[in-house]
Order: structure tokens, then C-alpha cells, then sequence
């Protein structure tokens, strides 16, 4: 049996990624995992697969999260379509290519490249440094490939994609707000093709806790969806009530956090 105080943490760790998610366009990764590795490690799991479980079980959460903030980003005509559609070709092949080799070779290259790239972008955001006016979004070939590679390093690090797929926009001269609607809905196939590649890699793992569906975790699962659901909208609608500069100081800061969180762990 499980505990109603980890039932509760699990609603507490959904809540807060629910309203980051739909305030940022950001799955809430970030906040997730960190909560669920300290629960996980509570419940006594296996570290062998304690992090798969975390990162799997993210990714299945942002499923549900994308969605219901998405539908609000919809209803303000802020999610640009086309850029999805594009761009999720891409997408789908780099995550799952990504949550199979993830468990197989060092992270540690691609998590140093990621911690430059956010604290450069967050620097950029920061100090007000605006794109070229002439500059856009690129071709096919372009959006299929910047997709492969936010879908890659999402697979990687559990989380949505919109620490990537917002400053990717805002530097082709998409509107803040678009971006961040967008982003809420290119994290639903980054989410669908993670989960798949976490259950399939997890399928055959020994030792796994009980409730496991590969390296998903369903009671955590359950928790962090239904207080998610609720709250995405609610940082949705805050998102189109606050103005553009205070959203890129809002997203700076969050960059941030995520880059010292991924640099110390990654020096442990």
C-alpha cells in the first residue's frame, strides 16, 4: 500500500508543474523529477532505476498537462498549427531514438551542451535581445531537425521541450505568447513518444517497484495528473493576463533554474 503523504506529495509536485506548464509552455519536468526521485527514494526503489522511473513517469504526466493547458493557450488563438505540425515529424524520431540510447551511453556531453545553451538563452531573454527582424522560422528539413533535437534532449531529461521550443521561436520572431501556447502543444508527441520509448526500455527491466507499466510508475502517475489537470489552466490564463517583458523574466528565471540544477548534478 502507499501512504497517503506521498499520495499527497504527488499532488503537490503536479500542481506546482501544472501552473508552470500552463504559464511557460513547459511540461513541469523539472519540478517533477527532482520530487519524485525523493519520494522514490522514501519507498525504498531500486537506484538502479530510480531516475528511468522519475524521467518515464514525467513524461507520461505531460500527456495529460499539455492538453489542458493547450486548450486554453487554443481558446486565446495562441497556438500557431502550423509550427506543430511541422515541427512534430521531428519530434517524434528524437525522442524516441533518445529514450533508447539514453539508458546506453553518458549524458554528460549533452547535459554540459544543455547548460550552456540555457544559460546563454536565459541571458538573452534577460537583458532584452531581440532577434533580427529578418529573421525566420526555417523550412522543413530545418523545423523537422530542430525537432529531432528538442525531442532528443527532452527524452533525456524529462521534460516537455519548452526550455527549447520557446527560445527557438522567440528567435525566429514568433510572438512570446504564441510561443508559448505552441509550446504547450508540441509537448503532447514529446510526451506520447517518451512514454512509449520508457515502457518499452522498461518492459524487460528486473527489480521494478509494483504498479510499474515498463519505467512508468502508475500511482505517481495518477497523483500527478489529477492535480496537474486542474492547475494548468489556471497558469494559462495568467500567462495572457501578464505582459510580454514580465513573461521573459519569468521564463529567464526559470532557465536558470534549470541549468544550476542540471550543472550541480551534473558535477556530482
Amino acid at each position: 500500500m502507499i501512504s497517503w503523504e506521498f499520495i499527497l506529495l504527488y499532488i503537490a509536485a503536479g500542481s506546482i508543474a501544472g501552473f508552470l506548464a500552463g504559464l511557460l509552455g513547459v511540461g513541469g519536468g523539472v519540478v517533477i523529477i527532482p520530487i519524485l526521485m525523493f519520494i522514490f527514494a522514501a519507498q525504498h526503489f531500486p537506484a538502479d532505476h530510480m531516475i528511468h522511473i522519475a524521467v518515464g513517469t514525467s513524461l507520461a504526466s505531460i500527456m495529460f498537462t499539455s492538453v489542458s493547458s493547450l486548450r486554453v493557450h487554443h481558446e486565446h488563438k495562441a497556438v500557431n498549427w502550423g509550427i506543430v505540425k511541422s515541427i512534430t515529424p521531428g519530434i517524434l524520431l528524437g525522442t524516441l531514438i533518445g529514450t533508447f540510447i539514453a539508458a546506453k551511453i553518458p549524458a554528460g556531453l549533452l547535459k554540459a551542451f544543455f547548460i550552456v545553451f540555457l544559460f546563454y538563452v536565459a541571458t538573452q531573454l534577460l537583458l532584452n535581445i531581440r532577434p533580427k527582424p529578418a529573421r525566420q522560422l526555417p523550412g522543413t528539413g530545418g523545423m523537422i531537425a530542430a525537432g529531432g533535437f528538442i525531442g532528443f534532449v527532452s527524452s533525456f531529461v524529462g521534460i516537455g521541450g519548452g526550455a527549447m521550443s520557446v527560445p527557438f521561436m522567440t528567435w525566429s520572431n514568433v510572438k512570446m505568447h504564441n510561443a508559448i501556447g505552441t509550446s504547450a502543444a508540441i509537448g503532447f508527441p514529446i510526451a506520447v513518444a517518451g512514454t512509449v520509448g520508457y515502457v518499452l526500455n522498461g518492459w524487460s527491466a528486473s527489480d521494478l517497484p509494483d504498479w510499474c507499466f515498463g519505467f512508468v510508475h502508475l500511482p505517481s502517475l495518477a497523483g500527478l495528473v489529477v492535480a496537474s489537470v486542474l492547475l494548468a489552466p489556471f497558469g494559462a490564463r495568467a500567462a495572457h493576463k501578464l505582459p510580454v517583458e514580465t513573461l521573459k523574466k519569468i521564463f529567464a528565471a526559470f532557465l536558470y533554474i534549470i541549468g544550476i540544477k542540471m550543472l550541480f548534478g551534473t558535477l556530482q
